[in-house]
């Protein structure tokens, strides 16, 4: 029997790296890959374990310079165009100068471009306009009042707030307590923009529906990474209907999008699940 030609398949076709460096608990690998386009692979590695449950003490350890440059390191072989540190509290617990020095530290490591999570939170609500956010994390008040004062320290206002308490397992949330999350710390509150904060928080399925129930533009800690990091490659993520991805998706404010709502104070209103 003959051999197939197979010549005209050409492939593979050349990929293009992004290294993701994650927390030891990160568990949303396969999240994070589907905002990436298929000439693009994600080369994921962790921060060393440590028997510490989710708090600023575990952002502060999961972020030092020296564990960024140790990830970074390992994937150095591999040449990724940017690289990505994949942790919300990790990346806004040292406030807007200790996000960049956290990025200067990967570069410096890598020599290529970095970006975290809080960093391209930030360039996404500056890309979308937004001045009032609500928000809604999975942690304890503490870390979440970090967030609160990192968002703040940028100008933008935090319009509403909901937390969930959680000290681990936060990957195991169903995206129907997310929804609900989201529903109350929008509420009736006047918001450009809502931020679904934590890595380790299953977002990516939620994200449509919430835009089309509450008008406005969801933004997720793995989309923005995401989106941030593909940016600087040039190369755009993909999602279904996304505000902050598809340009179509986001709505004209001039174009009525359901009842008008009286004004709510701007006092952060705090939920505990």
């Amino acid at each position: 029997m003959d051999a197939m030609d197979i010549s005209f398949l050409g492939g593979p076709r050349p990929q293009r790296g992004v290294g993701v460096v994650a927390p030891f608990d990160f568990a949303l690998d396969r999240e994070l890959w589907r905002w990436v386009p298929d000439e693009v692979s994600l080369h994921l590695t962790r921060t060393p374990y440590v028997p510490v449950e989710v708090s600023l003490d575990l952002a502060r350890l999961v972020s030092e310079h020296e564990t960024l440059s140790d990830g970074v390191h390992t994937l150095t072989a591999i040449a990724p165009e940017v690289v990505a540190y994949a942790c919300t509290s990790g990346s806004f617990v040292g406030g807007i100068a200790g996000e960049r020095a956290m990025c200067e530290a990967m570069t410096r490591a890598g020599a290529v471009p970095s970006v975290t999570t809080s960093g391209a939170l930030l360039e996404a609500l500056t890309e979308l306009g937004v001045r009032r956010v609500a928000l809604v994390t999975p942690y304890t008040v503490s870390v979440t009042r970090a967030l609160e004062q990192y968002v703040a320290e940028a100008g933008v206002t935090v319009s509403g707030c909901a937390f969930m308490g959680l000290t681990r397992h936060i990957w195991k949330v169903p995206y129907r307590d997310v929804a609900d999350m989201a529903r109350r710390a929008v509420g009736r509150r006047r918001v450009d923009a809502l931020f679904i904060s934590c890595t380790n928080l299953p977002t990516y399925d939620v994200i449509p529906q919430l835009e089309a129930e509450l008008r406005i533009p969801v933004l997720s800690a793995n989309q923005v990474t995401m989106w941030a990091a593909l940016r600087r490659v040039g190369t755009r993520a993909v999602g279904p209907y996304q505000a902050l991805i598809d340009p179509a998706a986001r709505i004209d404010p001039a174009t009525p999008s359901g009842p008008v709502l009286p004004d709510v104070p701007d006092v952060p209103e705090q939920e505990q699940q």
